[in-house]
């Protein structure tokens, strides 16, 4: 059995409250069962509020008191949640009424009243106790929260959590929700009479199972399982003259950062959105003075300790395509055989012989919209701000290109697309004379097919392992921009193994 995790928090008011419950919403999700005790105005109702209010990203959305309702029903960015109170529930019977017995393991139940049904409780969950304190004050209170089973761990790096704010001096800043990702990491700006700042909660990334060649898969494709890549790859960035922001605190061990906040402003505009031209030229000349630097592949971390980038290697690249096997064919109701599975393989290790050949520099490995800001006060490709990196590995410079000019998330077009990738060689040729642009294009068409084919996969699996559907939107686009790089004739041999074996996603 593991053991609970306990600790109180002294509440000045119901500010206090929002705040506490803000952190929290930082590390909790589908699945997740919090209750909420205390006698009648003890701030139960207030901090159930505060919660639903942060992960809606609307100060203003009404919440009302599930009392006479007994459950109401949220549907959030990031899950839905049901907010219940079974003070009005005379038998543990009638919870089935309202959903709740069993509860669905696809949503965050946060429940007042918890012991009006105790028997329907799970052993996983976190219980908050608040209470009256009136010698600290008329609004004062305290609470107790415990973590009990697999939420001892969210509860204890809560309290960590707590202590790092306050160490930072932010502990009473006032948060903002801020949209997350496909990783286990998630974010807050923190807001105080000095301005803004960035909050990211980045956990150590579990191992999962080792079921690729005795490695877990993010192991085996070399993503950051932890903060310290990210650390060390954005000073390096800095350092050689490009915008990643700067860390003003760190907890290496636990995994929280602050850091500077380079705003909202991004390179896309419009609904539906589209690349603003302007923005998208500066990001492609970001990248050819990057790709022109010569980059280190070790950077300092701490005073003792370094960082070693890692390889973006064949066996790395095989892996990620080989979604497109695990998940999105059988998704798209084909069952690979092994021998169509050893086609594949030995199809895409004869064609990655030659980006693994290539000249290596750092690269990003998701440099696209979502993961660029526009930082306006800037000049030159200082106004490119780069905030997700943490990934980045040594390999061919075309990745990055193909992740700028294939945006998974928005539609580029061809044109575009062409126009900037001409762009790209051009800069590149001039201070290279040995820059050869057709075999820049040449790694830039397989790239794009090994990336968009491991992008098909990846959202199938979002989709099928994670409960997270809006992935597949994405997908359409994803195979227009795997047929344009199909096209080169260096491809031909994946070109016709796809057209016989792979079907298109659904539109």
């Amino acid at each position: 059995m593991i053991a609970a995790s306990t600790f109180s928090v002294a509440l000045a008011n119901e500010t206090a409250t929002s705040e506490l419950m803000a952190d929290l919403a930082l590390l909790i999700g589908a699945g997740d069962v919090i209750t909420l005790s205390g006698d009648l105005g003890a701030g139960k109702t207030a901090a159930a509020r505060a919660l639903i209010r942060y992960l809606a990203d609307d100060e203003t959305l009404e919440v009302p008191s599930p009392t006479f309702t007994l459950a109401q029903s949220y549907e959030l960015p990031s899950f839905p949640l049901v907010h219940a109170d079974l003070y009005r529930i005379n038998d543990p019977s009638e919870l089935e009424e309202i959903g709740l017995a069993p509860l669905p393991d696809d949503i965050v139940a946060l429940i007042e009243w918890p012991e009006r049904a105790p028997d329907a409780l799970p052993e996983d969950r976190i219980d908050i106790t608040f209470s009256h304190r009136p010698a600290l004050g008329s609004t004062a209170r305290a609470a107790e929260i415990t973590g009990h089973g697999k939420a001892a761990a969210t509860i204890t790096r809560l309290k960590l959590l707590r202590q790092f704010l306050d160490k930072s001096g932010y502990l009473a800043a006032r948060r903002e929700r801020m949209p997350g990702d496909a990783s286990t990491r998630s974010y807050a700006r923190l807001r105080d009479d000095n301005g803004s700042v960035i909050l990211m909660n980045s956990p150590r990334r579990p191992d999962g199972p080792a079921i690729y060649h005795g490695q877990s898969y993010s192991a085996a494709v070399h993503l950051a399982e932890d903060v310290r890549p990210f650390v060390a790859i954005g000073n390096g960035l800095r350092k050689h003259g490009f915008s990643a922001p700067a860390i003003r605190h760190t907890d290496l061990e636990a995994g929280f950062l602050i850091t500077e906040d380079f705003g909202s402003a991004g390179v896309i505009e419009g609904d539906p959105p589209r690349p603003i031209a302007a923005r998208y030229e500066a990001a492609t000349d970001m990248l050819a003075a990057l790709h022109r630097e010569t980059l280190p592949e070790t950077l300092p971390l701490t005073a003792e300790v370094n960082y070693d980038i890692p390889v973006f290697d064949v066996d790395a690249w095989l892996i990620e395509i080989g979604l497109m096997i695990e998940w999105y064919m059988p998704d798209r109701g084909v069952q690979p055989s092994e021998q169509l599975r050893a086609e594949f393989v030995a199809m895409w290790r004869a064609l990655l012989e030659k980006p693994a050949a290539a000249p290596r520099t750092w690269v990003i490995r998701d440099f696209h919209s979502p993961n660029i800001i526009w930082l306006t006060e800037r000049t030159g490709i200082l106004r490119v701000g780069i905030i997700d990196f943490q990934d980045a590995l040594l390999g061919p410079a075309a990745y990055d290109v193909v992740s700028l000019l294939q945006d998974a998330r928005i539609d580029v077009p061809e044109q575009l697309e062409l126009s900037l990738l001409t762009r790209y060689i051009k800069a590149r040729r001039t201070t290279d004379e040995s820059f050869d642009p057709a075999s820049f294009a040449e790694l830039y068409a397989i790239m794009s097919a090994q990336r968009n084919t491991r992008l098909l996969g990846t959202f199938a699996r979002l989709n099928w392992r994670d409960g997270k559907p809006q992935y597949l939107k994405h997908q359409p686009r994803i195979w227009t921009y795997l047929n344009r790089s199909l096209a080169h004739p260096a491809l031909a041999a994946v070109r016709d193994w796809y057209a016989v074996n792979v079907p298109p996603p659904v539109p």
